[in-house]
């Protein structure tokens, strides 16, 4: 379906107030508890682009989709979607967002026609038009083969197709897709690639999370990296690319002599030369300026390199050097007071087991005592009083003595 037709249909939301974004996120908060998921969020999504948020399991990537579909309450901050403000006029973003989630909302008691049926129904489509727009969405997503079969029959992959298909059949102006290629073979994979090429071709803002760098490098027009609930880096490939460096040119030359000849000129510390390898790196963005004043310096040095190799840090590197996955909140001074890594914790129960067994008797004879007062008279007191401490006193005694090390030894 053409946007121009799209925009006439009865299921296409009215835009609200224009912008240059078509998402504008400002001081996004979101807690449960004591945990902050989204930590000040800021995004600008421009119209009719492409916009990866990537980051590692618990970075807060599906709780922001979440929040920006109207799904999920927001804790504070700002934001706008498709032109509406979220605060005001959720049942608008709610309209006008396509969310892909990562529970299916796919029947399986209907084929993936009917079920495509039934989103264009909810939208008002008229049947007519809601039986093409079925038909288009599973030609669209590779699914002809199985529009007639039960959607319990269907593979994780194809359901998962099927549900984008059941979101595009509201045609949205926005859409959220919260990690789109999880669990797809590649085919489907590159399916669905090519459908979020298709969505930015006519004019759809996509927005969508993965844990990939290839897939955000594939696909997206501008990343921002999500980590702990905070947006710790934004902008294009290249432009992340330059924020890690490493980046360097490698030449190879035919003998020792060719590479003591071409090392002379350069006399940076941060030139390596490699003597068992042949080789000298150059460090540098391995642009076309660089490489050609590397080359004039060594015909200078009348020295020709056989190989000259370029190197740059990939998206992999940026995402590892922004985000330390592996890294953990360290204890609470609470947590190491209860229970400090030396503590003797079985000896403590062991000593307190032996002083409950030398002092039980003392306390079982306690309840007799006053009876033999009684009978015996006041006078019998300081002497009943002196026997219970003379047997109570080695057990004290002991459990007082465990508690003091012992002196240390002299070699």
């Amino acid at each position: 379906m053409s946007r121009a037709a799209a925009a006439t249909g009865p299921h296409r939301p009215l835009p609200g107030p224009g912008g240059p974004s078509a998402i504008q996120v400002r001081g996004l908060r979101k807690s449960y508890g004591r945990t902050t998921v989204v930590d000040g969020l800021h995004l600008d999504v421009p119209h009719g682009t492409v916009f990866a948020l990537l980051g590692p399991n618990g970075a807060g990537k599906t709780t922001a989709v979440r929040i920006l579909s109207a799904r999920t309450a927001a804790d504070g901050g700002d934001v706008r979607i498709a032109g509406y403000d979220l605060s005001t006029d959720a049942d608008a973003v709610r309209t006008a967002v396509g969310l892909l989630g990562r529970a299916t909302g796919v029947d399986t008691r209907l084929t993936a026609e009917e079920n495509l049926l039934l989103a264009s129904a909810l939208c008002r489509l008229p049947t007519p038009d809601g039986r093409s727009r079925a038909a288009e969405l599973l030609a669209r997503l590779g699914m002809p083969r199985v529009a007639t079969e039960p959607a319990a029959a269907l593979s994780s992959g194809t359901l998962r197709r099927l549900d984008l298909a059941m979101l595009l059949a509201g045609d949205p102006s926005v859409v959220l897709l919260d990690e789109p290629t999880a669990g797809l073979d590649p085919v489907g994979r590159r399916i669905v690639r090519d459908v979020v090429r298709d969505l930015v071709a006519d004019g759809i803002t996509v927005l969508f999370t993965t844990c990939s760098p290839q897939e955000a490098a594939w696909l997206a027009d501008r990343i921002g990296v999500l980590h702990r609930g905070r947006l710790v880096a934004e902008g294009t490939q290249d432009e992340l690319l330059r924020l890690v460096p490493g980046g360097h040119i490698r030449l190879h030359f035919a003998d020792t002599a060719e590479l003591a000849a071409a090392a002379a000129p350069f006399r940076m510390h941060t030139v390596v030369r490699d003597d068992t390898a042949l080789s000298l790196q150059i460090p540098g963005d391995g642009s076309v300026a660089l490489m050609r004043a590397v080359l004039d310096v060594l015909e200078d040095a009348r020295v020709e390199p056989r190989r000259l190799t370029v190197h740059s840090p990939g998206l992999e590197d940026v995402f590892a050097a922004l985000v330390d996955s592996g890294s953990q909140d360290p204890p609470r001074p609470s947590d190491r007071a209860a229970h400090p890594p030396d503590a003797p914790r079985g000896k403590e129960l062991r000593d307190s087991r032996s002083l409950w067994r030398e002092v039980l008797p003392v306390i079982a004879a306690a309840p007799l005592l006053p009876a033999h007062v009684a009978e015996a008279g006041l006078a019998a007191l300081p002497g009943v009083l002196l026997t219970v401490l003379v047997c109570a006193a080695p057990a004290f005694a002991g459990h007082a003595r465990a508690d003091v090390p012992p002196p240390a030894r002299r070699c």
